[in-house]
Formats: C-alpha cells, structure tokens, sequence
C-alpha cells in the first residue's frame, strides 16, 4: 500500500524532510514490536514538538488516515504496531529530562527517555523512580505509560501508574491538553492522567510527563532461594506475604527460565533447581540486616535447598541481568513463543503453578514460567514452532484454558503486557459488555474520526 504524494509532502512540510521517511529500510523498522508480528506503515514521522503532532494528528482527521505513536517497540501485544498501516510517529526525539526537582521530590521528563537512563539520572540525584520493567535498559516512559507498566519493584512500591502526576498529551483531533497536578495531592475533575495511562496509544499521544520521585534506600541486599519442588517456592511466595515481611523484589522462576538465563548470561545459576526465588529487600542498614535474616529463616523452614546473599553490588546486577534475559533467551527452545502476564491473588499462586504443570503434562508443550510472584504476576510462555498446526492449535487451547482459570481464582489476563491485538480476543472473558461499551464510548469521544492507534483493545 502506497501513501499520496500530496499527503507525504504535507508530513515532510511539518516535520521537515529530515524527519519523514517512506523508505522500506526505515519502514520495516517501525513494523515489529516483541510479538515477532510485522506490519509495513505507508510512512514514518519524528517529530520534535506538541505542535507538530497536533498538525499531524488534524491532517490525519482531514484526510481520514492512521496514526500510530511509538516509543521503543518492547511491548508484548502489539500494541504500536500498524496492523492497518498509515503513519507511525516515533517519539525518538522527545528524550529530554528537562528537571529533577529534588526539593519537591518531582522530575518533568520527556516520553522518548529510556526508562534505565531516567533511573541512574535520578539515583545521581540520591532520589529513585520505583517502576522497573524487563525491557528497562530499552523501553522509553512514554510506552510504560502506555501500558502501565510494572516490573519487579511493583510489590513493594506499585506501578507506573502510583508515580505519574500529570501529563501533556495530543488527542486524536490535535487539541494539546495538559492533564494533572505538580503536587502530592490533587483532585479537581476527572482523573485523565489515569484514564490516558494504560490507554496503549488510543486515547491521545503523550508528550511530557510529571512523575513522583523517592529517596533512594540507604541499603539493598538480594538473594535467591533454590527449591526442588516449584509449589513449594510458589507457597513460600504467599507464607512470606502472610508473614508482613514485604520485600521490595520476590521474582520466581521455574527449571527451563533458570536454564535459559544461565545459556543467556552464565551467571552461575542452579540449573538442576526446580525453582528458585530472587528476593531483594531494602531500606535503612537494620531494616534491611533483619528483614533479610527473616527471609533466610523463612525459606529454609519451608524447604529451600540453599539461600544465597549477593555478596556485592556487582554480584547482584549480574544476578539481575539473567532474570531480565529469561524472555527473550526462552527462543533457545524454538523458535516461536507465545507469552501471557497473568496475575492471580497472591494466596492463588501455588493453585497457579499446579496448573500449569498439569497443562505442560496435559499438553506435551515446553511451557516456562517466571515473574513477579510477589504480586501474583506470573509470565506464562509456550515456546513452539507455529508452523506446527498441532501444537499451535494445542497452545491456543491451553491459553483459554489457563486465562478460565486466571478468572476463576479472582485474577486477571493481563498485569502488565496490556491488551493490544493478541489479548483482544479474550477481553470479553473478563470486561463485561457494558463496561466494555462504555471504554469504546470514551474512545470516541477522544477519537472521533477513528484515526488514533486503530485496531487495539476492543
């Protein structure tokens, strides 16, 4: 599908020749995200400014084709792909920190900032931005509040969405809004920071952000813990919560994610673990001594092989970087994967983990698991070869089955990874129909003409 010449001239006008590519080498760029789907958009754009958008955005309305916002293409669910081309806008070039208040404990930050360059920034600063997704070295915050993104810290400190104040963002029909407050609290009128925060790129294009920021912790300490039964880490998960120790990290792995980190990273990890746990607590020098001295208790009462300490902040981030590699190493068992973030009460989760040994057995497929088990948020991943209609077949069988169950123990399809095009099929499993014509009636009032990120959620 080609794009007008008068329509591309346009683009190039707004943003400048230097900024719009039609070129199949940039395009293809801009085709994929972390699903392995790929869609050729007609054009790509860089713009610089608010304004440019919203020129974008009102000639987009006019002249009835797509747009679709972009931050790094790390989402799992295809979220910022062109799946009917049109025009992607790349916020490639909003990637300024413009302040780090620390006297309000507030930072005002650009979306196209890589989320692991906005954490050392700010740490520089002796302040620290909790969320902590996987894909932080290469994700932007403009896409983690697309999605809402969580991440290991999130049982102890929440998601994107608890340190987002407020927010300028550009509408579908190129009104430039500013939304929020700069303050702790703030509740005049409709809360759109929350309402856009999640939205995946449907409601309007975020071009500046106001976030929360922390003290850092004085003191971090992690650790791991090796199990060789996966329920019995899973019901040491849920025996910790009950015991109100709260660490800020409690990430599970299962046997084929620690191989896979290991082949990935050789980080000297216990391959022949059925499971193993990484805790990290921080805090004050006590705090942390004692909360970590319980947790090392703790475990090994209820059946951990060996608790290990990193002995040194090199040790941890070594130990860090394999459980990050875990998603994309899982490829080294085929070469497709199917990837779901469920979360389910954390009470639940050892009902979870039976379950998915019972699918894995049921089905003959190589399943992993791993995630953030301190919140409940299980990453549930099916590798195969998808030119195999069989076991295709069988994988979509047994993700129905396991997003039935999510339900039915109280949880949800989706933690973190958002809905985009792959979850859009089941949402109906968890969203009811009024509720869910109410989300589409709010679409479009924001998007009126259907021009913004089409094809996403519903």
């Amino acid at each position: 599908m080609s794009m007008d010449n008068s329509i591309y001239k346009k683009l190039q006008n707004i943003v400048g020749k230097e900024h719009c590519s039609r070129e199949k080498e940039e395009l293809v760029c801009y085709a994929y995200d972390a699903t392995g789907q790929s869609f050729l958009p007609d054009a790509v754009v860089f713009p610089g400014t608010s304004l440019e958008i919203s020129d974008i955005l009102k000639f987009a309305c006019k002249n009835k084709f797509y747009v679709i916002p972009r931050g790094s293409g790390t989402g799992m669910t295809g979220g910022s792909l062109p799946i009917y081309g049109g025009v992607v806008i790349a916020m490639s070039r909003f990637n300024r920190i413009l302040e780090i208040d620390r006297d309000n404990l507030i930072a005002h930050v650009e979306p196209g900032v890589i989320t692991g360059e906005f954490h050392k920034a700010v740490e520089n600063e002796g302040l620290f931005y909790p969320p902590d997704p996987a894909s932080s070295s290469v994700s932007s915050l403009g896409g983690n509040l697309a999605e809402c993104a969580g991440g290991p810290r999130a049982v102890k400190y929440g998601v994107t969405r608890d340190y987002v104040l407020g927010l300028e963002a550009v509408l579908p029909t190129g009104e430039i809004i500013k939304t929020g407050v700069r303050t702790v609290k703030g509740v005049v009128g409709y809360d759109l920071t929350r309402l856009i925060i999640g939205s995946e790129g449907t409601l309007g294009v975020i071009t500046r952000l106001t976030v929360r920021l922390l003290p850092k912790p004085e003191s971090v300490k992690t650790m791991t813990a090796v199990f060789n039964k996966m329920e019995t880490a899973a019901e040491t998960v849920s025996e910790i919560i009950r015991q109100n120790i709260i660490p800020r990290t409690v990430e599970y792995l299962d046997n084929a994610s620690i191989k896979c980190a290991e082949k990935s990273m050789n980080a000297g990890l216990p391959v022949n673990a059925e499971a193993m746990l990484i805790l990290e607590v921080d805090g004050n020098e006590n705090e942390v001594e004692k909360a970590a001295s319980q947790l090392e208790e703790l475990c090994l009462s209820l059946g951990a092989t060996e608790v290990k300490v990193a002995k040194t902040e090199e040790d941890a981030e070594n130990l860090w970087k394999a459980r990050k590699a875990v998603s994309p190493a899982l490829f080294l068992y085929g070469p497709d994967k199917i990837n779901e973030d469920i979360v389910v009460p954390r009470s639940r989760i050892p009902d979870m983990v039976r379950k998915i040994d019972h699918l894995r057995k049921e089905t003959g497929l190589t399943m992993a698991s791993f995630g953030h088990a301190g919140d409940g948020n299980i990453h549930f991943n099916i590798i195969l070869d998808k030119k195999n209609k069989k076991d295709l077949e069988k994988a979509e069988e047994a993700i129905k089955v396991l997003f039935d169950y999510t339900l039915q123990l109280g949880g949800t399809i989706s933690g973190e990874h958002g809905i985009g095009i792959t979850k859009a099929p089941y949402i109906a499993k968890e969203i009811g129909m009024v509720e869910l014509e109410l989300m589409k009636k709010i679409k479009r009032v924001f998007d009126p003409e259907g021009i913004l990120n089409p094809g996403k959620i519903f």
